[in-house]
């Protein structure tokens, strides 16, 4: 074969190849995007608010120091279960008997001037009605100035009797405030329940919480009999939230089991957290409290406990549905009516949510209107029909997906559903 004719053969070959990749091309792309098909149909929706939060008892007492002082005994061990009026602790009393003894002797001293400035009142009462009777029966007895050196002594003796008195009072007020800084030196059970914390050794020193709660804290005690879930849940999901809401609640501590309880409390304001008023931090998150009471704790439960509530706040039984990835959206262009054509020059376009619907492998946008949101569903008010074949996936196909493209079923989907059947 001569030279030329070599490089006709090949020239031929090449425009075969290049005439079959562009058919094999054409081919496909008249096949369409693959996709994954699903039909409308009704199924049962369960709406519900995922929250996390710490098991706490309904009522807790934190068992703190009014007084300083070293504890000298201790008489309960954490995790122990009181009675109230039961003993807990001591503190060393010896200083203030101290105090209170010499608020006794202060008392006893106060009162005995109070006998005396009593006794030269009434003395000088007497010899007062003296001085005036001499004075009515002879005026040349009693001078003018002993009568009135008479009442002086008289008014003087009156207002020392006076100071008496309130020096009394006020020594028996420091006496009961001596008894009461001796009776806070032996601390007893305010409630019945168990000692969840011990914050204290014996020997160590008691201070009062002046500015701070944990400072003075000695001890916890907690009423586990009403265990309850606080929950914080964001401000976008706690309007949907009702009291008595029911819901499932899992403990890490016991990860095989379900709880069920109810909300009990929504909090008004949000939670606030350090550095909440700070100025500038505008996209921090914010959070509301929410309390969850459980109808049948397990006896083990512990406060502090990590949890997680999934707040059940609205149910639909088979309902019109649409998987939840299946909802895009698209520009929404303005309809053209016989009274104002289509002007889509200074219109901005406003963005909707729907569904690309399949017919005859043409993908076209619907628009819908939702309801609830299931796990993996969303409720369809209007839109679709039950039997609507749309485009249920993938993901990234959706979001590229054009109005009016052909589309066909994902083999892997399609060899899935030949299984199935």
């Amino acid at each position: 074969m001569s030279k030329r004719n070599k490089v006709l053969v090949g020239s031929g070959l090449f425009v075969v190849i290049v005439l079959l990749v562009i058919v094999s091309a054409s081919a496909t792309r008249d096949k369409g995007t693959e996709v994954r098909f699903e039909e409308v149909g009704r199924r049962d929706l369960v709406a519900a608010v995922t929250a996390s939060g710490k098991i706490q008892p309904k009522r807790k007492v934190d068992v703190s120091a009014d007084i300083t002082g070293r504890v000298t005994r201790i008489g309960v061990r954490e995790g122990d279960l009181v009675r109230e009026g039961q003993f807990l602790l001591q503190i060393d009393p010896i200083i203030y008997e101290a105090n209170l003894q010499r608020a006794q002797a202060a008392m006893s001293s106060a009162e005995a001037g109070a006998v005396q400035a009593r006794a030269n009142r009434d003395q000088s009462d007497r010899a007062l009605q003296r001085t005036n009777e001499l004075r009515t029966q002879n005026p040349n007895l009693i001078s003018q100035e002993q009568l009135e050196q008479a009442q002086t002594a008289f008014d003087i003796a009156e207002s020392n009797l006076t100071a008496s008195q309130h020096m009394v009072e006020q020594a028996r007020a420091a006496m009961r405030e001596a008894r009461d800084q001796l009776a806070k030196t032996r601390l007893i059970a305010p409630m019945a329940g168990r000692v969840t914390r011990l914050a204290v050794e014996e020997g160590e020193v008691a201070v009062p919480g002046t500015f701070s709660r944990e400072t003075g804290l000695l001890l916890t005690i907690s009423d586990l009999s009403v265990i309850q879930v606080e929950v914080q849940v964001d401000e976008t999901d706690v309007v949907r939230l009702s009291l008595n809401d029911s819901v499932e609640v899992t403990i890490d501590a016991f990860p095989d089991t379900t709880f069920v309880g109810r909300v009990t409390k929504i909090s008004n304001s949000a939670i606030l957290t350090a550095g909440s008023g700070l100025a500038g931090q505008t996209d921090r998150a914010v959070d509301y409290g929410v309390e969850v009471t459980l109808a049948n704790p397990p006896s083990e439960v512990r406060p502090d406990l990590s949890a997680t509530a999934e707040i059940i706040t609205d149910t639909r039984r088979q309902a019109l549905a649409v998987p939840i990835i299946a909802l895009t959206v698209r520009e929404h262009r303005p309809v053209a009516t016989e009274q104002r054509p289509a002007d889509t020059t200074n219109v901005k376009r406003k963005e909707t949510e729907g569904v690309f619907v399949v017919s005859n492998g043409v993908a076209t946008f619907r628009p819908v209107k939702v309801g609830i949101p299931g796990e993996e569903h969303f409720e369809v008010l209007d839109g679709v029909r039950a039997g609507d074949t749309i485009v249920a996936g993938p993901y990234q196909a959706i979001r590229d997906l054009k109005e009016g493209a052909r589309v066909r079923a994902n083999r892997q989907a399609a060899d899935s559903a030949r299984r199935a059947s």
